[in-house]
């Protein structure tokens, strides 16, 4: 007999929230209410993807039933929400970052506990084949302790979010700007590979990107640990490119994002081997995620990214934020 399908709140149903909702569908193990504000996009939701309960009212939306909550609003208001969702006794997966403060964040971690919830923060990064084959890699040993690592991601913004004037994007208040939207993924998953941040410098401008202030640029140097990471990116690059590169003490790991793509090599002078997911698409990676969801739910798993390793990633963003407008460390240099 196949099991009864969980009752999945999805709220805000911006772009996140839609491909949450497309997702969460698509593992057939779930029915999707949404809630939604705007009338215009609520309806349009629930016509695209024949969505039975719609609601413009969260309380409302509370109070109907429901098993788990989706929170893809604007990052300032993800605690507040899930506060109020888990005292209603709902499980809990919350978009990055976790918030844009750390208020709150005690408070919620006790009424989880207590009332014994499933709680994760969706830093889908760990559900991508390639990354999830550097993490199985590195535990397996066979490359010895990370050393160096080395990210860059770069991609033009505005062909992918060409509405990021008029959303969160535009100010660091909502989780806007580089280091909040799209640098979180990349720390979060390095800590993951290499350990926790325990100090870090950081530089980050606003170069290009018109109609906002926020930084699109940005550079982070890391110590986790034994290893040393550094970190560039930025939102405005023609081509849609990331890498991740990581050496070793007995060999160095390289992975593709853009091209699926991870690549090893344990000796000088030899040829790299590798491995590949031609077939993979981004949604995979969020239907992974919402089977990760349920299957915790129904007490099969644990999530990827819990409370703990979220606020720890936050406390790194507040971090860079400080230390990108803080130039007491910088060495002056005279022409």
């Amino acid at each position: 007999m196949a099991a009864a399908k969980k009752k999945i709140l999805v709220v805000g149903t911006g772009s996140i929230g839609e491909r949450h909702t497309r997702c969460v569908l698509a593992t057939n193990r779930a029915e999707v209410s949404i809630c939604e504000i705007n009338d215009n996009q609520r309806k349009k939701i629930a016509e695209n993807y024949n969505i039975k309960n719609s609601y413009a009212d969260f309380t409302l939306a509370l109070e109907a039933g429901h098993d788990a909550i989706v929170i893809a609003t604007p990052a300032h208001l993800h605690i507040p929400m899930a506060q109020q969702a888990a005292e209603s006794g709902l499980h809990l997966l919350i978009e990055k970052p976790l918030s844009i403060s750390l208020d709150g964040i005690d408070r919620l971690d006790r009424t989880i506990r207590e009332r014994k919830l499933v709680a994760g923060v969706a830093y889908v990064l760990r559900h991508i084949p390639v990354l999830a084959a550097m993490k199985k890699a590195l535990d397996s040993g066979r490359f010895g302790r990370p050393l160096h690592i080395t990210v860059i991601r770069g991609q033009h913004f505005p062909t992918y979010r060409p509405e990021y004037r008029e959303i969160y994007y535009a100010s660091h208040a909502t989780g806007g700007g580089a280091i909040q939207d799209g640098l979180t993924h990349l720390i979060n998953f390095v800590s993951w590979l290499a350990g926790p941040v325990e100090r870090l410098v950081a530089d980050c401008a606003h170069q290009v990107l018109d109609g906002v202030e926020v930084e699109d640029t940005v550079n982070v140097l890391t110590r986790q640990g034994d290893a040393l990471a550094s970190f560039s990116m930025n939102q405005y690059q023609a081509p849609d490119e990331g890498a991740i590169t990581v050496v070793c003490e007995r060999g160095t790991l390289q992975s593709e994002i853009h091209s699926n793509r991870i690549r090893w090599m344990m000796e000088p002078e030899t040829e790299w081997q590798e491995e590949s997911w031609p077939d993979f698409e981004r949604d995979h990676a969020f239907i992974s995620q919402a089977n990760c969801f349920l299957d915790a739910i129904d007490g099969k798993g644990e999530m990827p990214c819990g409370l703990s390793e979220a606020r720890h990633t936050l406390e790194c963003n507040l971090a860079i934020l400080e230390a990108s407008r803080d130039s007491a460390n910088w060495k002056i240099l005279r022409p």
